[in-house]
């Protein structure tokens, strides 16, 4: 079973101003899962540096599988989520990000303004999601069983990934 952290990027969410409908939402999902378990659920305010703090401090001392965040990956100018995580990651997994955005094109157009990424630190991916509930949620259903696999190879116990 891995663990996951979700983690909202939300300055009116972190400050008790709105509702966390889209943490609510991916916990359900994730937890619906036979393969994940939501352990951690935060949420911190659209800003570079404590997003930043606050993904190193959940792969060091929580020992998480995978991280999603949902949240700040627009055009706007509090959107950071992306340039934070490009600062905590190790390796990045662009395939992912971009399976999730030419699948949500066929839902919608605007999936080409997401500017979410994935990538990997340590024994830990982290993926970016989109702050709606429904495009967080499509999102993470277009990868979720495959992630377990990228999860398996990252733990070691995966070694044959050729198929026949």
């Amino acid at each position: 079973m891995y663990k996951v952290a979700i983690v909202t990027i939300s300055d009116k969410g972190s400050r008790g101003e709105r509702e966390d409908i889209t943490g609510v939402e991916l916990k359900k999902m994730v937890d619906n899962h036979k393969n994940y378990k939501t352990v951690l659920q935060t949420i911190i305010p659209d800003e570079k540096i404590i997003i930043v703090n606050k993904l190193n401090e959940i792969i060091e001392t929580n020992e998480i599988d995978l991280i999603l965040t949902n949240g700040g990956t627009g055009f706007s100018q509090r959107d950071v989520t992306p340039e934070a995580t490009l600062s905590v990651i190790e390796k990045e997994a662009r395939g992912i990000a971009e399976y999730m955005r030419m699948q949500s094109m066929n839902i919608t157009k605007r999936a080409m303004l997401s500017r979410g990424v994935c990538g990997i630190k340590n024994e830990t991916i982290i993926l970016n999601l989109p702050g709606s509930p429904k495009g967080a949620c499509e999102n993470l259903e277009f990868v979720i069983d495959t992630l377990v696999h990228g999860l398996d190879i990252l733990k070691g116990s995966a070694t044959e990934c050729a198929r026949k």
